[in-house]
């Protein structure tokens, strides 16, 4: 799924340069970049390399993972991103774990786990960064767009046609969490100051 997003450009300004005081479970200060800003062509623009982007911005140089069938796309942008080493691990709680350890010592910790099963796995390692106030962003996959709405129950879920259950989750345990067809679900621990 190479869903296309536009043009992405991250043009000079205070909104560019950090992902500041967001809505959410707290207010927090700014990631600020690390790396000059870049442009991408509007049709190679896809969200997967958008991300890997912003992540090389903020100073996230690893990014720890489990390869599940819901991020295999994005885990495909991941590897293809320069500036980023994908590494695997052995489940999400290391993988979470491994990110927070990354957030002690280098500023910023990455996390990229599957559906429902992954984001559920790696929540105590995420509420354990937010404890802390480590900076850890945690991106979980999603269904294919295509599933939303259907009222389908799909494999990694608890049973239910409700894909929303894992957000309410991060919801409790992280600052900031956006959710699109795309991605289920991108959680924020906390943020530089």
């Amino acid at each position: 799924m190479d869903t296309k997003i536009g043009a992405v450009e991250v043009s000079p300004g205070p909104s560019s340069d950090a992902i500041g005081c967001l809505p959410g479970n707290g207010c927090v200060s700014t990631i600020q970049n690390s790396c000059p800003s870049t442009a991408l062509v509007p049709s190679e623009a896809t969200l997967g390399r958008h991300l890997a982007r912003r992540l090389v911005q903020i100073g996230a140089t690893d990014v720890f993972s489990v390869p599940g069938d819901f991020n295999l796309t994005l885990l495909d942008h991941l590897i293809a991103e320069p500036g980023l080493n994908l590494i695997g691990c052995c489940n999400e709680l290391n993988a979470g774990y491994a990110a927070d350890g990354f957030a002690r010592c280098r500023g910023v910790g990455a996390c990229v786990v599957t559906f429902t099963v992954g984001g559920l796995s790696v929540l105590n390692a995420i509420a354990g960064a937010y404890s802390e106030n480590l900076p850890v962003i945690c991106i979980v996959g999603g269904p294919n767009s295509n599933d939303y709405g259907t009222n389908r129950i799909l494999h990694h879920t608890i049973g239910l046609p409700d894909f929303s259950q894992e957000l309410r989750c991060f919801q409790t345990v992280t600052c900031y969490q956006v959710s699109s067809p795309i991605y289920a679900a991108i959680a924020i621990s906390a943020s530089l100051g």
